[in-house]
């Protein structure tokens, strides 16, 4: 049992794959637009029943409670050696540096 306060990760579906746009993508069309949310449990629940949550800056959401104490595993991907030099190149086009 979870009880009142714990953090938890929920997950909420917003629009079936049936009530998405049809201007969008077909894979994108045939996916349900779902909603992931951090937050406080305002009562004691489980994890797969519905909880609701009260997000870090104050906002309240229902949905399926997936986790405990969720982590952020998300990355920017695999190193780019072009990105090392955007900086400073951006820099010196606004300087008006002659770039090579």
């Amino acid at each position: 049992m979870l009880s009142k306060g714990s953090y938890v990760e929920i997950q909420k579906m917003i629009l079936s794959s049936e009530e998405r746009a049809t201007s969008i993508p077909e894979e994108t069309k045939n996916t349900s637009l779902m909603l992931w949310a951090k937050g406080f449990l305002e009562e004691a629940s489980e994890i797969g029943n519905i909880g609701k949550i009260v997000t870090v800056n104050g906002r309240h959401v229902e949905g399926i409670i997936t986790e405990l104490n969720p982590s952020y595993t998300h990355d920017f991907g695999e190193f780019v050696p072009e990105i090392l030099y955007i900086g400073s190149q951006a820099k010196a086009i606004l300087r008006g540096d002659n770039i090579d």
